[in-house]
């Protein structure tokens, strides 16, 4: 791969960005780290500032750049589903104004309907929003990504470590197709400038297929060296789970409940089509907990 090309990382900081940035310049990129806050980046890459839903504070960032990867959400806020419309709409009209020549998107999986979480809309409406413009977009859609320091994973890890035993809800029994944080970057990384992904969606998982209830006894058994006692819950409401979720680790309580409304969702892949573009064998559950338990969660 040409040196000479250049990849923009939105969301440089975050769980899979941090990792996504070294990535790309062992494969030869040039990688500037879009942060809304560039004197405290300390990672790889050319750090620039620039926030995505200001489309005037990201026109440098653009300038020149072959690949956008665009990582960023706002679940931490009530009103996360507007104001991530709003950046998708802001960023890629900056991006095509700068003429980026490929956004690379990460999104969560799940099949299109009603049946979606007003979370995996959002997602899904991001994705949308980004390839209204003549820019070619790639989805990547993906359930949990198992790593050290990545939301979902930690709340798995946490409540193992945590709790002698478990009060869950029903959605402990909803199937899930995790995939390893490894995997996930591997995949970002082997879409970027390849024209073959151009304007495609893709969906992205492991090998195993699980319920939640199984990943947190697979995690249990690494952590602990046994199961855990699990009784199932059937009222247990989504808000009361986000409670719950906040008592037993340090998830904050509105990003817990944005997430949990979204585990009674099936989400497993249905087509791996993406294996053709970025050949590889996928890590399994338990070699991804492994690794997560062996990285720090910087």
């Amino acid at each position: 791969m040409s040196a000479s090309r250049t990849a923009l990382v939105t969301g440089a900081t975050g769980f899979v960005g941090r990792h996504l940035v070294p990535a790309l310049q062992a494969e030869g990129w040039t990688v500037r780290a879009l942060t809304r806050r560039p004197a405290a980046y300390d990672g790889p890459g050319e750090v620039v500032g620039g926030d995505v839903s200001d489309p005037a504070s990201v026109v440098e960032a653009l300038r020149g750049v072959d690949v956008a990867f665009y990582l960023v959400h706002s679940l931490d806020h009530t009103d996360y589903a507007e104001r991530d419309a709003a950046a998708a709409r802001a960023f890629s009209a900056a991006a095509e104004a700068a003429g980026v020549g490929q956004i690379v998107y990460l999104g969560g999986l799940g099949a299109d309907g009603d049946q979606l979480s007003e979370h995996l809309r959002s997602r899904r409406e991001v994705e949308h929003l980004l390839a209204r413009t003549s820019v070619p977009v790639t989805a990547l859609r993906a359930a949990i990504v198992v790593g050290a320091g990545g939301i979902s994973w930690e709340i798995t890890r946490q409540l193992v470590k945590n709790l002698p035993a478990m009060i869950v809800p029903r959605w402990v029994s909803t199937r899930t197709q995790p995939i390893a944080l490894d995997d996930a970057v591997r995949y970002l990384v082997g879409v970027a400038g390849n024209p073959a992904a151009h304007g495609r969606t893709f969906e992205i998982g492991g090998p195993d297929t699980l319920t939640y209830e199984e990943m947190l006894q697979l995690a249990a058994e690494q952590m602990l060296g046994h199961r855990l006692p699990i009784v199932r819950v059937p009222l247990l409401t989504p808000r009361l789970s986000s409670y719950w979720l906040a008592l037993v680790t340090d998830i904050d309580t509105r990003t817990g409940r944005n997430l949990i409304d979204s585990l009674g969702t099936e989400v497993v892949v249905t087509d791996t089509s993406i294996r053709d573009i970025v050949p590889g064998t996928p890590t399994s559950y338990a070699e991804a907990v492994r690794r997560a338990l062996a990285q720090p969660r910087g």
